[in-house]
């Protein structure tokens, strides 16, 4: 099972333990993904497993970039998006504070655009609730004039 928080799991790869490897077939089976859908991650640049004898392996740090692409997703982002976001990151962490704004700045539009929504599908439910209400009291009109 991957961990509660990809934060959590971003944290764990700098464990002391770091140097533990996994094979494809443990990382699918650990989150619940096809071989398929992890291979495509590598195609489209998301993940870049070590080949050992031809094997793909993958490091904590591997794990920990899945989380976040899983995450990600299951919010909305594009895979552009998320490879960007990755990308900021570097080879050591040294681009951490603009993956911050990035978040900050996406997450900020995010909100923005749902809370618009919310109050469009607010709107419509009062409009709804109404035209409901006032068809029922028509009928049961209808119903009281026909006995």
């Amino acid at each position: 099972m991957p961990p509660s928080t990809a934060q959590s799991c971003v944290d764990t790869h700098r464990d002391a333990g770091a140097t533990e490897l996994f094979g494809i077939t443990d990382l699918c089976r650990a989150f619940g993904i096809s071989l398929r859908a992890l291979r495509f991650y590598e195609d489209k640049g998301l993940l870049s497993p070590r080949r050992i004898n031809g094997a793909r392996v993958y490091t904590r740090r591997d794990r920990a970039r899945l989380t976040i692409i899983l995450r990600a997703k299951a919010i909305g982002s594009s895979l552009a998006e998320i490879k960007r976001y990755l990308d900021l990151y570097g080879n050591h962490g040294e681009g951490r504070t603009q993956q911050l704004n990035y978040v900050i700045h996406r997450t900020g539009n995010e909100i923005a655009e749902l809370e618009k929504k919310r109050a469009q599908i607010d709107e419509t439910l009062v409009e709804l609730r109404l035209i409901h209400s006032t068809c029922q009291g028509y009928l049961q009109a209808r119903i009281q004039a026909e006995k």
